[in-house]
């Protein structure tokens, strides 16, 4: 698709929350802040002609590498929250992506996302292949205050679920969609953390993709997730509360 017509380097999109959201506490629930993360990134792509369909054009989508959420309150039911979204950098295969959500004046959440290109044929990383110029580049403007970490995948974890991917897991690319791996981790979290709002910030290392039917084993470091397949870690979790 072409440039939109209202196209700017900045979005601001509008978003409601409804009850489907939402924990049964009436705030938004963590993997529901990424959905709305990820919608957003997904409509600014389509207006500035770097989305999936265009992508697609040349076996191309974006995938998630690392995100980084800090968490100053959460919205609940039936607020009206504005998501506010820019690219920090993008350069060849790679891009940082900002987003910050907001009720009126005051920041709620900020997030930082770096993504990749993947080639969807071959499943590798490669340069963008669509012009994308037309993107002011904001540099010095951060949604967060501590930038992305690696998380020590190195330490001792004890196996705490063993499940299998399913067809509802699965994204338009054809895999576990990433807030999937979230959701799988937050399942086998505390209930009254989750409820009381306890995190503060988490981490999110995207390493190997997994797909349909895979077998993936979920693990757990008192504040760190891992999940793994057939022995590697593909996902990683730190969680702050």
């Amino acid at each position: 698709m072409p440039i939109a017509s209202n196209f700017t380097s900045i979005l601001n999109k509008d978003w409601e929350i409804n009850f489907l959201q939402c924990y049964p506490n009436g705030y938004l629930k963590y993997t529901e802040l990424c959905n709305l993360f990820q919608l957003t990134a997904a409509t600014h792509s389509e207006l500035g002609g770097i989305s999936f369909s265009d992508m697609q054009a040349h076996d191309q989508a974006w995938v998630l590498s690392k995100m980084r959420i800090e968490i100053n309150r959460l919205p609940k039911w039936k607020d009206k929250v504005t998501v506010k979204t820019w690219i920090n950098s993008l350069e060849n295969s790679r891009s940082t992506r900002c987003l910050e959500l907001y009720i009126g004046d005051e920041k709620m959440v900020g997030c930082e996302t770096f993504w990749a290109v993947f080639n969807t044929n071959t499943r590798r990383p490669e340069n963008l292949a669509l012009p994308h110029e037309h993107f002011e580049i904001y540099a010095d403007i951060m949604a967060v205050e501590t930038g992305f970490s690696k998380i020590n995948i190195a330490q001792e974890f004890e196996l705490i679920q063993q499940r299998v991917v399913q067809l509802s897991d699965l994204d338009i690319v054809n895999h576990a969609n990433s807030v999937k791996y979230l959701e799988w981790c937050l399942d086998c979290f505390e209930p009254e953390l989750l409820l009381k709002k306890k995190i503060k910030s988490f981490d999110m290392n995207y390493l190997k993709e997994v797909s349909y039917l895979d077998a993936i084993e979920i693990n757990r470091n008192h504040k760190t997730f891992s999940i793994s397949k057939e022995g590697k870690t593909c996902f990683a979790l730190e969680l702050e509360y």
